[in-house]
């Protein structure tokens, strides 16, 4: 295996474990506001690290400027985003959890 093959398989693996604990994030956290984080770093990780993968494996060419500009694009909008839909529920009155939530059983 080449130092080049070992890098995209570490980002590739990189994005495949921040992709799973972002969806069971999804399935086991308590609300609306755990879950867009989960969610959020799911999506930005998950989706950089293999980007990231898929221009390493490009090496020097035109299409691995395309990707790092990905990239970018989604490091700046994927957080951006996720803020906005917290902002939007915390205006509309959604509440989030909290301990007493847990203790009388309506985390669930």
């Amino acid at each position: 295996m080449t130092p080049e093959e070992v890098v995209v398989l570490l980002l590739a693996s990189g994005s495949v474990f921040f992709t799973f604990v972002g969806a069971l994030g999804l399935f086991r956290l308590p609300d609306l506001y755990t879950r867009s984080h989960a969610a959020s770093k799911a999506d930005t990780l998950g989706a950089g690290f293999g980007i990231a993968a898929v221009a390493v494996a490009f090496g020097p060419t035109s299409d691995t400027v395309k990707a790092l500009l990905l990239l970018v694009f989604i490091y700046i909008t994927n957080p951006t985003a996720a803020h906005s839909i917290s902002r939007a529920a915390y205006d509309q009155g959604i509440e989030p959890w909290t301990v007493e939530d847990d203790e009388r059983g309506e985390g669930e």
